[in-house]
């Protein structure tokens, strides 16, 4: 009878621990509040909470603040340009930090970031802060700026 209840309880247990995706993730993470705003308004919430998997190197909410605020009010109404410059943030597949390199890749919007490992990893010129921050559909890697497609 004690372990019927024990195997219920632990089953109860993991039903409530949900399972979390890149979306969910960020923004239990508490400071990609600007992030989850622009994805919803470029409609982009779906994907990335979709199967992927994608490694999202995402900018935090002091990284969009470096950007002037009509300039950030402009690209959150301008849909398409904003959905560009998301989806430039977006490598398919799964990277986590020990497996980066040096080079040119290819991101989700079709352009490539380039990414520099000396001194520190780099995308673009943007600094990643933290790494391997892993959701069910990929891994979220933190960087100090919001990076824009050529």
């Amino acid at each position: 009878m004690k372990k019927l209840i024990a195997l219920s309880l632990l089953s109860l247990a993991a039903l409530g621990a949900q399972a979390k995706d890149l979306v969910d993730t960020a923004v239990a993470a508490g400071n990609f509040k600007t992030l989850a705003t622009a994805l919803q308004a470029a409609g982009l919430v779906d994907t990335l909470k979709g199967p992927g998997p994608f490694t999202v190197f995402a900018p935090t909410d002091a990284a969009f603040a470096k950007i002037p605020k009509a300039d950030l009010d402009a690209l959150l109404k301008d849909k398409a340009k904003l959905t560009a410059v998301l989806t430039y943030h977006v490598v398919p597949g799964k990277v986590m930090a020990k497996d980066v390199k040096a080079g040119k890749v290819k991101t989700v919007q079709g352009a490539e970031l380039t990414v520099a490992t000396s001194g520190g990893v780099t995308v673009d010129g943007a600094k990643v802060t933290a790494t391997d921050i892993v959701a069910d559909n990929g891994v979220i890697h933190v960087i100090d700026t919001v990076v824009m497609p050529k």
